[in-house]
């Protein structure tokens, strides 16, 4: 996609109607805004991580931001395109509860070795725990990163092969109803970029 595009091509709505769970509508007005926000047709990572310190400014989301800016960033070219935030998104908001946790366990699994080690689990989790700051009470068996780890890996590690298989995560991940719940949400496909 060029830079300065004021609008999607027919070819790229065409593709983006048949890859996303978006219409022609949705298409058109999140491009816009995205546009909008993004006038040189990308978001950096630098800008990333501001969108996601205006959610949580109490915490630092910089390292939670960075995994996950690396996940939209399919082409790895140190910014994140409308096609690539859109689809991200789609599978995000719109997508299967399978779906969401195919996308959640590629997060975790930051080697990409199809696995998640509780090296690459403590990674995200910590970064999670410095994002939130003390928003939240949490039970004393899940008051720190590793804790949270170890239950996690107590309760999905089936094989106790101390790594989680694609499989495991996804079934762990669905006997936790706040997992569920949080991965049910249908998020406001209205909602803006927020200006940086």
């Amino acid at each position: 996609m060029g830079n300065e595009q004021a609008k999607l091509s027919p070819e790229d709505l065409r593709e983006l109607e048949q890859s996303t769970y978006f219409d022609k509508r949705e298409l058109q007005k999140w491009f816009r805004e995205f546009m909008k926000d993004c006038p040189s047709g990308s978001l950096s990572k630098d800008d990333f991580i501001r969108i996601y310190q205006q959610f949580f400014p109490d915490g630092d989301p910089s390292q939670f931001a960075s995994h996950v800016f690396k996940k939209f960033d399919t082409n790895s070219d140190g910014c994140i395109s409308f096609k690539e935030f859109i689809v991200a998104l789609s599978i995000t908001s719109k997508g299967s509860l399978d779906e969401k946790l195919d996308w959640a366990f590629s997060l975790y699994d930051l080697d990409g070795d199809g696995f998640i080690s509780s090296t690459e689990m403590l990674s995200i989790t910590t970064s999670i725990y410095e994002m939130v700051g003390n928003l939240f009470f949490l039970p004393k068996d899940e008051d720190t990163p590793q804790k949270l780890v170890n239950k996690i890996f107590s309760q999905m590690d089936k094989d106790k092969d101390g790594r989680l298989t694609r499989q495991e995560f996804k079934e762990g991940s669905k006997m936790d109803t706040l997992i569920v719940q949080a991965l049910s949400i249908d998020y406001n496909q209205n909602q803006k970029l927020e200006n940086k």
